[in-house]
């Protein structure tokens, strides 16, 4: 198996093909696809791919911009970022995999392994007393360290289900790491990993809403460091025309996404304050009542962010709040060894330099605060649930349910760094004997199976949410594909449906229908405001009779509105327990 470029460090690229790094990046790649392949096959031959509706939608979205009555990129909507529906296209053309869902995991499986190998990269050249840049190997306690965040990162059972899914956070996860990747690189003296970060956090700012809120903390951090002193930043204080590339590559998918909500909906916060936004979808399903837990209360709301991190890393409560605590050691050993960090240290010529100085004479302990970058997340998902209308609900508090628990998997790549950090400070403890060195190694491997294992046992959190979220859907959907299926065998092959697809677009999925033989919401002008008299979807609803052969109606939405008082023939209802009745009828 090759080493793809962008895992293959510049030192690599002077080593021997048999050198230490090679083998050690080329077994964790072996290892990553493995476990994604594997644990694909598992959980596809439960049926869990297709649990979540957002990932049933994530797959439907791809799908139509090349299968639609009018296709085209308008198809990709608002609110969700298109990267994600973009990298899936090319795997949901064919139909097979468009049905199972195979096309929407694949990017998901990809990202995993490069998140994977990103964090072992990050943890390795961050703590190294090797001056890694200058092409000299790392140190083994560095490179062990730098396998337990590895490690850690890639056994986590709620990350090993996602990332079987067509959910957007393995993806998310890998563009994060690598931006932290290449910053980090950057601050230590790699002046062309500036623009790879700018690059990784370009397509971070078009997966997650999470990117834009980390590409404003990295740029605010470069820009401010470029304006310190030079004696006091030499090492990562870029030119001028790097430091304007870097900007206005970081805020070209922002610009790009405004622009597009303009362009198209007539307002450029349309995937924020409009019909479809999370603040929009919250004033609905709470019909006037208070917000969810955490609204309007930041302090609060991080702390349900935290709860959540804590149950996609354990099901013990001991267990969760011990990654918390090591967490927080973690980040004053990077704080306190940051101390003196960014100063050069005159001291190149002394025999026996400290551990904490590279090659160069130059303290690499300003290489540990690229670390934490780790916890934009925190921040970011206090003020989300807060003010973003973003609800999070965790088992073990009010109100007792799951939604949204897997969004605390965006603090796993902390706490795998976390806990590489203390067993790479405990394993060079001057003063500890080599058994106690190993009995710490040890001790933090045991901890992370006892978690892990208590999270197999209950079931990952992330799966769980599906289940619980959305059995009753996928009930009606599943009774609904074959009911059409069954009437539309009676047809011609290109007979057309009118139907409203909003949540349940799976049912089109598991019937093998195309979407170009259905006119639904999407298949209309949205620039025109506030409705296009003159688009297909408006034209079906007022005569249904005249477009579609069958009419698919769920009550209350609008195609059942459309059809009231019609008397078309009823040919199929279905009711299912939570959800909207639906009727088939028969127009024509």
């Amino acid at each position: 198996m090759s080493v793809p470029k962008t895992f293959v460090p510049k030192a690599m690229k002077n080593a021997a093909s048999n050198s230490p790094w090679d083998s050690e990046v080329r077994l964790l790649i072996w290892l990553a696809t493995s476990v994604s392949v594997f644990s694909f096959l598992f959980y596809f031959q439960r049926g869990d791919v297709l649990l979540y509706g957002d990932a049933v939608a994530h797959i439907n979205i791809a799908r139509r911009v090349f299968d639609s009555k009018t296709p085209g990129l308008l198809q990709l909507g608002t609110v969700w970022l298109p990267l994600p529906h973009l990298a899936m296209i090319p795997f949901l053309i064919s139909k097979e995999m468009w049905q199972r869902g195979v096309g929407g995991s694949i990017p998901s499986m990809v990202a995993y392994v490069f998140g994977v190998v990103g964090m072992f990269r990050l943890v390795r050249g961050a703590i190294s007393r090797g001056a890694i840049s200058r092409g000299v190997a790392p140190d083994r306690i560095a490179s062990l360290a730098a396998w337990i965040a590895a490690l850690v990162f890639a056994a986590n059972p709620n990350l090993i289900y996602i990332q079987t899914t067509a959910m957007g956070e393995s993806l998310y996860l890998a563009f994060f790491i690598w931006a932290v990747v290449y910053f980090s690189e950057f601050v230590r003296g790699d002046a062309k990993a500036l623009t790879k970060c700018g690059l990784c956090l370009a397509a971070a700012c078009l997966t997650r809403y999470d990117g834009w809120f980390l590409s404003t903390v990295i740029a605010t951090v470069v820009v401010l460091f470029s304006n310190l002193p030079a004696e006091m930043v030499s090492r990562f204080r870029p030119a001028r025309a790097a430091l304007v590339k870097f900007v206005l590559i970081a805020a070209a998918a922002p610009a790009l996404w405004l622009a597009y909500n303009g362009i198209v909906y007539r307002n450029p916060l349309e995937f924020a304050n409009g019909p479809y936004s999370a603040k929009a979808i919250e004033r609905r399903s709470q019909g006037g009542n208070q917000g969810h837990p955490g609204s309007g209360k930041p302090v609060l709301a991080g702390m349900y962010f935290l709860k959540s991190a804590e149950a996609n890393m354990a099901e013990n409560t001991w267990l969760q709040r011990g990654w918390v605590l090591l967490a927080l050691a973690a980040l004053v050993i990077v704080v306190l060894s940051s101390a003196v960090s960014i100063i050069p240290v005159s001291i190149a010529a002394a025999p026996n330099p400290r551990p904490e100085l590279s090659a160069s004479g130059k303290s690499r302990r300003g290489a540990w605060l690229p670390l934490l970058l780790l916890l934009v997340p925190v921040p970011f998902y206090a003020l989300s649930v807060a003010y973003g209308g973003v609800p999070i609900f965790v088992p073990a508090w009010w109100p007792f349910s799951h939604y949204n628990v897997r969004y605390g998997l965006q603090l796993l790549p902390a706490f795998s760094a976390a806990l590489a950090i203390l067993v790479y400070r405990a394993a060079r403890s001057e003063g500890w004997s080599p058994w106690l060195r190993l009995a710490c190694v040890l001790g933090a491997l045991a901890w992370v199976t006892a978690s892990y294992a208590s999270v197999w046992r209950a079931g990952p959190v992330s799966l769980v949410e599906a289940q619980v979220n959305m059995h009753s859907r996928k009930q009606l959907e599943t009774v609904l594909a074959s009911q059409l299926a069954v009437q539309l065998r009676n047809l011609p092959p290109d007979s057309t449906l009118l139907m409203y697809l909003g949540d349940h677009v799976g049912a089109l999925q598991q019937a093998g229908i195309p979407l170009h033989r259905v006119i639904n919401e999407g298949n209309h002008r949205t620039w025109k405001q506030p409705v296009d008299s003159d688009g297909l979807w408006e034209r079906a609803l007022a005569d249904p009779a005249k477009f579609a052969d069958c009419v698919v109606a769920f009550e209350g939405d609008p195609v059942w509105q459309a059809v009231q008082g019609r008397h078309f023939p009823e040919m199929v209802e279905i009711h299912v327990t939570g959800q909207a009745r639906a009727v088939l009828y028969r127009a024509r």
